[in-house]
Order: structure tokens, then sequence, then C-alpha cells
């Protein structure tokens, strides 16, 4: 962060941090915005606090996943669920594939891996809860049903994993292939993390340098000419409405600078003595 250009750097998480920096204290100044990931308390903490700071997205638990055929292997599938299965007790994992064969290889690995894995005790609770085994007909099918669940973390485990990369709009990150895994962009591959959850992937990404843009207009009429032109369509509008006091701003432009003495249709606000 320091190399990165940083000038303040605190050294602590939780809600205790996003409460602080939202509100401020004796040695830590407010800021403006707060972004990045955080379990539920810290999800529910910037939910609150959205309003009087900005924030990058609502954020629920963490989601994965897998879409998988023939080519993929249960003992893969099973990791990778289970990996991410991990973060909570809550958080859901989906294989959704063309063979049922691999289903059943999967959910079998899967049990053979929570006799073993040490998190076995929050990963169980969200697989019995929150797993899903999907079987389609088609990769079309996958493609349809992967958009219509729009998950945060998105695995591709088939022959053509650029195809999903090709016609998959709803997600919030994809990881194409065997080599890559949702862990590497946990940790270590490089993209941003902070990524949309509960179906908000349907009309949002995740975090960018975008969400530190604001965007500012400004107005300027030139001529007396278009303020008047300008005032009288406007007057109109305020008319149909029954906004008297918008009406009176496009008013006194026509009469100011057009060639209109009045306006037909309303009644000039009678000027201060």
């Amino acid at each position: 962060m320091a190399m990165a250009g940083a000038d303040e750097i605190l050294v602590l998480g939780g809600v205790q941090a996003v409460v602080a920096m939202a509100v401020g204290t004796q040695t830590i100044a407010p800021v403006d915005m707060l972004v990045g990931p955080g379990n539920m308390y810290v999800a529910e903490a910037k939910r609150q606090l959205y309003g009087r700071v900005g924030i990058d997205l609502f954020a629920g638990p963490t989601e994965t996943l897998v879409i998988a055929d023939d080519s993929a292997d249960g003992e893969m599938c099973a990791v990778d669920l289970l990996g991410q299965a991990e973060h909570g007790p809550t958080s859901p994992a989906i294989l959704l594939t063309t063979s049922e064969q691999l289903a059943h290889d999967t959910m079998a690995e899967i049990e053979r891996q929570l006799k073993v894995l040490p998190t076995a005790a929050i990963a169980a609770v969200s697989w019995a809860e929150y797993g899903e085994v999907i079987v389609c007909d088609t990769q079309e099918e996958m493609l349809e049903k992967a958009n219509e669940l729009a998950f945060e973390h998105v695995q591709v485990l088939t022959r053509d994993p650029d195809y999903f990369l090709a016609h998959m709009t709803n997600y919030g990150a994809l990881f194409l292939g065997p080599r890559t895994n949702v862990s590497f962009g946990d940790k270590v591959i490089g993209t941003n993390h902070t990524l949309p959850t509960n179906r908000n992937a349907r009309y949002t990404g995740g975090l960018w340098v975008g969400k530190f843009l604001k965007t500012c207009t400004y107005q300027k009429v030139l001529t007396d000419e278009a303020s008047a032109l300008m005032g009288e369509y406007c007057s109109r509008l305020c008319h149909m409405e029954n906004f008297a006091g918008h009406g009176e701003q496009a008013n006194l432009r026509v009469r100011r600078y057009g060639t209109r003495a009045e306006v037909p249709w309303y009644q000039p606000v009678p000027a201060l003595s």
C-alpha cells in the first residue's frame, strides 16, 4: 500500500474498523467512502453506514459456481466447492454439469473430503444448507442457468471454457480452466476481488477504479434568445406539473431575455417592493 502511494495506513479490521473510518475517532479522521470485502458483520456495518459514507456495493455471503462437463473430475470439483464453502456457514457452493456421473463422483468426493478437511465444521454446514448439484442436458442449458444464478465466483472446468467467457453476461468473476481457481483470485492472481453477490451481477460488476470517480455536470446558457426559448418550454412543463415556483424561474427569463412581456399560461409572482 505504501509503494502504491497510500498516505495513511491503519492496521485494523472488522466492524470496529468500518465504524472508526466512517464516523472517526480521536486519532482517525472520517472518510468519504468505504470499499472492500468482509464477513457478514462487516457487510451489515457497511449497509447501515451507506449514506453517511459511500460504499462500493452491498455484498452478502461469498458464493461459488463450478461449471463442469465430463472432462472434469470429482476430486477437483469437490476441492473447489469446499474451498469456498469454508468461508462461512451460509456460503452457497453449486456444481452445474452436463455429466450425471460427475455429479455423483463430486458428491461422493465431498463427503470423503469433509472427513479430513480442517475447516469441515463450517464447510459441512454450508454444503448441507446451501450446496447444490444441478445436471443439465446441454452446454447451452448450463449457460442459461449460470446467467440466471449470476454468481460471484464462476469456475469453468469444461473442454472449451472460452465459450462461457464469450457468452456469459451475469457473473462477478470468471476462472477459466482447471489451472486457475477462486483461491488464486482471492490471494495472488492480481485482479480485484470485491465482487457482487446475491444475483447483483445482473446489473453491476465488482469494485474498479470507476467507483472512485464522480460524475459532475455544469450548465451555462450563452445567449438571451436561448434562455428565453428554453424558458418557454420549461414554463409549459412546470404548468402541467403545477410547480408554480419552478415555472416562475422560467417565466422570469422569458420576460427578461425574450420578446414576450408576459407568459399567457402563468400569472407572474408579484415583484418585491
